[in-house]
């Protein structure tokens, strides 16, 4: 369950790269500038599959997220466990309902490693990620990146597109593990409560992390 956690985070920290960061082209790098420039917020459901590499089985979850720039996003895991991770444009807050437990971090500090802050700030896809035109499959226009440098943890990232909206994603990070992640259900640019953004710590967690 460690390895699902730490991959599934991985995968968070790409996808919520594309949700902050803030032209149009059928290809799947125009259709990556498009979904940047034309969704400043949104919500949806989704399907994880982590394929680890020594593990027999493949782990599933599933859930919905919301995210609205800058820096604001909720991913809600609802099977086969919960599991909570709300940026609320300072700070990110992981809590894990089985374990009572919330891990807080600055939201710069939290994505520092990861692709998510290479995304985030103007022209850093180009600065930071190799982006290629990865093709097309099973009607998805596909981009490729792979990361200028290695600390982010990923080796590679593919996502497709449709109708300029990501509907899936797979990431295969330094260690051999394969993430897969599907969306349905995808609103772009709806009214959203902003209370959703928010994060109170649940009676008797421990909180591990910068919590000043």
């Amino acid at each position: 369950m460690t390895t699902f956690r730490q991959s599934a985070r991985r995968a968070i920290g790409l996808l919520l790269a594309l949700f902050l960061t803030g032209t149009v082209h059928a290809t799947g790098p125009g259709q990556l500038r498009a979904f940047l420039d034309g969704s400043r917020h949104g919500n949806a459901t989704f399907r994880q599959v982590v394929a680890a590499k020594d593990a027999r089985r493949a782990q599933e979850s599933s859930g919905t997220f919301a995210f609205a720039r800058p820096g604001k996003f909720r991913w809600a895991y609802e099977k086969p466990f919960a599991q909570l991770i709300v940026g609320d444009g300072e700070r990110v807050w992981v809590y894990d309902q089985d374990l009572n437990q919330v891990i807080v971090r600055k939201l710069d500090r939290a994505l520092g490693a990861s692709p998510a802050a290479l995304l985030a700030g103007d022209n850093a896809l180009e600065k930071n990620f190799d982006i290629v035109d990865a093709g097309s499959a099973d009607g998805l226009e596909f981009v490729e990146a792979k990361p200028k440098s290695s600390d982010g943890g990923f080796e590679r990232v593919r996502i497709g597109f449709k109708d300029n909206l990501p509907r899936a994603m797979e990431l295969k990070d330094t260690f051999g593990n394969v993430t897969t992640l599907t969306f349905g259900s995808f609103d772009r640019n709806p009214r959203l409560d902003p209370g959703q953004f928010q994060f109170a710590v649940p009676k008797g967690a421990d909180v591990v992390g910068d919590t000043n």
